[in-house]
C-alpha cells in the first residue's frame, strides 16, 4: 500500500510533466506564430522560416528554410547577417537571455547549407564598452556552406565556397582581428574552396581548395597577392619596409590551434613556394612594438621553394631556386618580437640552388647547405658590380667553404656561436681594398662575444689583395688559422681579432708597385718562424724614367736576396700587435741603389734612424739582425756628371743588436750596429755605429777603419762625378765621431802614400796636363808613418738630407784638415781660376799672331802706330804670360 506522501509526488510530477507538455506545446505554437514578430520587434533581425521547433526543456531548437537579414543595415553597432539556411540546429539555446537580455547564446550551432553574408560589428573600445555581443556560439558546425564576412565598413574580409566546418569554441569579432586574431578556437575541421581573405588594404589571400582529414589541413593553390602596386605603396606605407608577393602549391598543416592569442601547429610543409619581396628605402619608427599573438610551429618546411628579395630600384637582391628550409619547434612571442632575433627553435636546415645576392658586387653559389651542425657552400663566386662605391670589393672564385659548428644558439636575446673548423678550398681572384672609411658604426648588439672558430684552413689558393693599384699576389697559398677569437671594437667600429696560433705558405708571391715589382719563392709564416726564398725588387721603369717620374730626389732600388729567416713570436692581427724576432737573418743580399740629383732637393726633414725607430707604433724588437755575404751598391749622377759615380761594398756583414722601436717593456732600447765590408772590391771597411731609441735628443756615435785603399779604386766613383782620377794609396783611415740632428764631430786621421790626381776632360776624359799640375801642388803626397788625428767639429747637418750625408760631411772635414789643412773649396776655386788664366794666355797668343799676321800683311800700316800702343800691346802679352807662370 502506497504511502500519501508518494502518492501527492507522483501526482505533482504528474502535474508539473503535464504543465511543462503544455507549455512546450504553447511555445511551439507562439514561436510558430509570434516569434518572428518577437524578433523584430526585439532585435536588430528580421527572421523568417518555414519551420520551427523548440523543446523547452532542453533548449534545443530546429528550423528549416530561414531567411535572415538586419532590420538596420545602416547599424554597425552589431553583426549583420544576411541570407538563407537551409537547416539550422541549436542546442541548448539560451531561453531566458534571449527573451529578457537579448542575448542570443548557445552551445552548439548547425548551419546545413548556409548562403549568408556576414558584417563584423564596429571594434569597440572595450575600456569603456562594456556592452555584451549579442550573439555567442561556442561550437560551430557548417555543412555545405556559402559564407562571405564583411567588416563594418563592408570592405570583403573573408569569402569561401562549398564549406563544411566545425569549430570548438569559436571566438569572432573584429576586436580581435584588429588588435590580435581574426579567430580563435580550440578544435577544428575545415573544408572549403575559393577561399578569399583580405586582412589590411595591402594583400588579399586566395586558395583554390582547403580540406581538414583527422586534424590535417590541406591547402591547394595558396597566393598572397599585393592589391596595390609597388609605386602607390611606398606612398601610402612610407614607413613599411617591404612588399611580398607570394605563390605556394600547396600546404600541409597538423593540429591548428587558435587560443588565448596564440597560434599553435605541427608539420607545416610549403610545396613549391615562390615568394617575390620588394623592399623601400624606408626608415622604420626606432620604436618596436611587440606583436599581440604568439606563435608555436612543432615542424616547418619549405620545399622546392623560389625565393627573390628586390632592391628599391627594382635589381635583384636575393635570388635562390630548390630552396629546402626545416625548422623545428619555432616559437614566436611577444617578447622574441622585439629582439634582434625574432624566432626561437630547436633545429633547422637549409639548401638551396643558384644563390645570388647582390650589394655593391653581385655574389652567386652553386649550391647551400646549411644546419646548427655543419654548413657546406659550392662554387662561389664574387664579382664587383658598382666600381665607384669606394668599399671594399672582390672578384674572386672558389669551389668549396664548408665548416663544422660546436655551437649555434640563442640564449639572452644573443646569438652564441662557437665554430669547430673552416676549410676554404681553392680561391681564385682579387679582394680590392676600399678607398672609402664608413662613419657608421657596427651593430653587434645580437651576438654574444666572443665569437670562437676553432680552425680555418685555406687550400691551393691564388689571392691577390690590391690597393691603390699596388697588387700583392700569393700563389699557390695554403694556411692555417687556430682558435680565432672574435670580439666587437670598444668604440664599435669593427671586429677585433685574436689568433693563437697560424702557419702561411705560399710558393711565390708577388707585390707591384708603382716603381717596383717584389717577388719570392718560397714564403713560410707562421706565429715563432719566417722565410723567405729568392726574394727579389725589381724596378718597372728604366733610370730615364724614373728620374721624368719624380718630382724630387728619391733613390731607385734593384735588390736580391738569396733568403729571409726569422725566429721568434709575434702578433699580427690582434689589436695589441707586437713582433719580437731573437734572430733574423738575410743572406746574399745584392742591392743596387741608384740616386739621381737632376731632380730637385726634397724639402722635407730626413729623421735619423733612432727617432725612424721610435714612429713604428707597435712594439718591436729583434735580439740579434745578421746581414751575411752581401752586396751594396751605390751609384749618383748629377748634371754635370758623365754617367753615375759608383761606391761598391762587397762580402758586406752586419750584425744589429737590439733593433726596436722602444716600446717593448723590459727590453734595452741601446741599438749597436756592426759592419765588416770590401770596400771597392778592394780594401776592409769595418764600422761600429750606436744609438739610443729611446733618448729624445736623438744623438749616435759611428766610428771605423778603412784600410788599404788604392786611390784608383775610387776612380769608378769620381771619374763620372768630380772628372778626376786618382793614384796612390790610402794606407789606413780612422774615424770616431758623435752627432745629433745639428751636426756631428769628433776625430779623424788618414795615412797615405804617393797620392796625386788627374783632371780630364768632361767630354773627351784625356788629361789635362797644366790643371793636372796645379792641382797636385796642393795635395800632400804622403802623410808620413804616424800622422796625427785632426778634430772635426762644427760640422752642421742639413736636416733635409740623409744620415749618410751627414756622415759624408764629417769625413769630408776630415780630409780637408788631414791634407794640410787646405779647405778644399778653396783649392777647387784655385784650379778653376787656373783654367782661366790658360785661357786668357790662349786668348793673348791667339791676339799676337793675329797682329804679327796683319803686319806681315800690311807693314806699313802696322809702323804708323805709334810706339806708345806698340809698347802697351806686348806689356799686355808679358803681363799674361807672367801671371801664368806664378800661378
Amino acid at each position: 500500500m502506497k504511502k500519501p506522501w508518494v502518492k501527492k509526488l507522483l501526482k505533482g510530477l504528474g502535474i508539473l510533466f503535464g504543465i511543462i507538455l503544455l507549455a512546450n506545446f504553447g511555445l511551439n505554437i507562439w514561436l510558430k506564430t509570434q516569434l518572428p514578430d518577437y524578433i523584430k520587434k526585439n532585435t536588430n533581425y528580421k527572421v523568417s522560416y518555414k519551420s520551427l521547433s523548440v523543446d523547452l526543456g532542453t533548449g534545443n531548437i530546429l528550423a528549416t528554410g530561414i531567411t535572415v537579414n538586419n532590420k538596420n543595415p545602416q547599424n554597425t553597432s552589431v553583426i549583420g547577417f544576411q541570407g538563407t539556411i537551409d537547416t539550422l540546429k541549436i542546442s541548448r539555446f539560451g531561453i531566458y537571455d534571449a527573451i529578457f537580455n537579448k542575448v542570443i547564446s548557445s552551445n552548439d550551432l548547425l548551419l546545413a547549407k548556409p548562403n549568408l553574408n556576414i558584417i563584423l560589428a564596429k571594434p569597440k573600445d572595450i575600456k569603456t564598452d562594456k556592452e555584451q555581443n549579442p550573439i555567442s556560439f561556442e561550437n560551430i558546425k557548417i555543412s555545405n556552406g556559402t559564407i562571405q564576412v564583411f567588416k563594418h565598413t563592408k570592405q570583403k574580409l573573408l569569402a569561401v565556397n562549398d564549406l563544411d566546418l566545425f569549430v570548438e569554441n569559436l571566438q569572432l569579432t573584429e576586436e580581435t582581428l584588429e588588435s590580435k586574431l581574426p579567430v580563435t578556437f580550440d578544435r577544428y575541421s575545415i573544408k572549403g574552396k575559393d577561399v578569399f581573405f583580405q586582412s589590411a588594404d595591402i594583400y588579399t589571400i586566395n586558395v583554390n581548395k582547403i580540406t581538414t582529414t583527422n586534424g590535417q589541413v590541406s591547402v591547394d593553390g595558396f597566393y598572397l597577392k599585393p592589391i596595390i602596386d609597388f609605386g602607390q605603396f611606398i606612398k601610402k606605407y612610407p614607413k613599411k619596409k617591404q612588399l611580398i608577393a607570394a605563390t605556394i602549391q600547396k600546404m600541409d598543416f597538423k593540429d591548428v590551434l587558435l587560443k588565448d592569442n596564440k597560434v599553435s601547429l605541427k608539420n607545416a610543409v610549403f610545396q613549391n613556394p615562390d615568394i617575390v619581396i620588394y623592399t623601400t628605402n624606408a626608415i622604420p619608427d626606432k620604436v618596436k612594438k611587440p606583436v599581440g599573438f604568439e606563435l608555436d610551429l612543432e615542424d616547418f618546411k619549405f620545399n622546392n621553394a623560389t625565393l627573390q628579395v628586390n632592391k628599391p630600384n627594382g635589381n635583384k637582391l636575393l635570388f635562390a631556386k630548390n630552396v629546402n628550409l626545416n625548422i623545428k619547434n619555432i616559437e614566436f612571442s611577444k617578447e622574441t618580437s622585439v629582439e634582434k632575433i625574432p624566432l626561437r627553435y630547436k633545429d633547422f636546415s637549409f639548401s638551396g640552388k643558384e644563390i645570388e645576392y647582390s650589394n655593391h658586387q653581385d655574389i652567386k653559389a652553386e649550391s647551400i647547405v646549411l644546419n646548427p651542425q655543419k654548413g657546406d657552400i659550392r662554387n662561389i663566386s664574387i664579382v664587383p658590380n658598382d666600381s665607384k662605391s669606394g668599399k671594399t670589393t672582390m672578384d674572386l672564385k672558389a669551389s668549396q667553404i664548408v665548416f663544422n659548428i660546436n655551437k649555434w644558439e640563442v640564449a639572452d636575446k644573443k646569438l652564441n656561436l662557437d665554430i669547430k673548423d673552416v676549410l676554404v678550398n681553392q680561391v681564385d681572384g682579387t679582394i680590392y681594398a676600399g678607398t672609402v672609411k664608413s662613419d657608421k658604426k657596427s651593430d653587434f648588439s645580437g651576438i654574444q662575444f666572443p665569437v670562437l672558430v676553432r680552425n680555418v684552413t685555406l687550400k691551393n689558393s691564388n689571392i691577390t689583395y690590391d690597393k691603390e693599384n699596388q697588387p700583392l699576389t700569393l700563389n699557390n697559398l695554403n694556411a692555417s688559422f687556430k682558435n680565432i677569437e672574435l670580439n666587437g671594437k670598444s668604440d664599435n667600429s669593427g671586429l677585433a681579432i685574436k689568433v693563437k696560433d697560424y702557419t702561411m705558405t705560399a710558393k711565390n708571391f708577388a707585390y707591384k708597385t708603382k716603381f717596383y715589382n717584389m717577388t719570392s719563392g718560397l714564403l713560410e709564416l707562421n706565429k715563432n718562424n719566417v722565410r723567405i726564398d729568392r726574394f727579389a725588387m725589381k724596378p718597372l721603369v728604366s733610370r730615364a724614367q724614373f728620374i721624368r717620374m719624380i718630382p724630387v730626389e728619391k733613390d731607385l732600388y734593384d735588390l736580391e736576396v738569396n733568403q729571409i729567416t726569422a725566429k721568434g713570436n709575434w702578433d699580427l692581427f690582434s689589436e695589441s700587435k707586437f713582433i719580437h724576432a731573437t734572430n733574423m737573418t738575410i743572406s746574399s743580399a745584392n742591392a743596387n741603389i741608384f740616386r739621381s740629383k737632376i731632380p730637385e732637393d726634397d724639402p722635407k726633414e730626413k729623421l735619423l734612424y733612432s727617432r725612424l725607430l721610435r714612429s713604428i707604433k707597435i712594439p718591436m724588437f729583434v735580439d740579434q739582425l745578421h746581414l751575411k755575404n752581401s752586396t751594396l751598391e751605390y751609384e749618383e749622377d748629377t748634371p754635370k756628371s758623365s754617367g753615375p759615380g759608383k761606391l761598391t761594398f762587397t762580402n758586406f756583414n752586419m750584425n744589429v743588436k737590439n733593433l726596436t722601436s722602444g716600446r717593448m717593456k723590459g727590453k734595452p732600447t741601446q741599438v749597436d750596429i756592426k759592419i765588416d765590408c770590401t770596400f771597392m772590391k778592394t780594401s776592409l771597411l769595418s764600422v761600429n755605429w750606436g744609438f739610443d731609441v729611446a733618448d729624445q735628443s736623438d744623438r749616435f756615435t759611428i766610428g771605423g777603419k778603412l784600410s788599404n785603399i788604392p786611390a784608383v779604386a775610387l776612380n769608378a766613383f769620381v771619374v763620372p762625378y768630380m772628372s778626376i782620377t786618382a793614384t796612390g794609396t790610402i794606407q789606413e783611415m780612422l774615424f770616431n765621431f758623435k752627432g745629433n740632428p745639428k751636426g756631428i764631430g769628433g776625430t779623424f786621421n788618414m795615412k797615405h802614400k804617393d797620392l796625386k790626381i788627374s783632371i780630364l776632360d768632361k767630354k773627351s776624359k784625356e788629361k789635362k796636363g797644366v790643371l793636372s799640375a796645379v792641382a797636385n801642388i796642393f795635395i800632400k803626397t804622403d802623410s808620413g808613418k804616424f800622422p796625427e788625428f785632426v778634430v772635426v767639429e762644427d760640422v752642421e747637418r742639413d736636416p733635409t738630407k740623409s744620415f749618410f750625408n751627414l756622415f759624408w760631411k764629417g769625413i769630408e772635414d776630415g780630409l780637408k784638415k788631414t791634407l794640410i789643412g787646405i779647405d778644399i773649396g778653396k783649392t777647387k776655386k784655385t784650379v778653376e781660376d787656373a783654367k782661366a788664366t790658360v785661357k786668357d794666355v790662349k786668348s793673348s797668343v791667339k791676339d799676337v799672331k793675329n797682329n804679327i799676321s796683319k803686319a806681315i800683311s800690311n807693314p806699313k800700316k802696322e809702323n804708323e802706330k805709334k810706339p806708345e800702343e806698340k809698347k802697351g800691346l806686348l806689356k799686355k802679352i808679358f803681363n799674361k804670360k807672367e801671371k801664368t807662370e806664378t800661378q
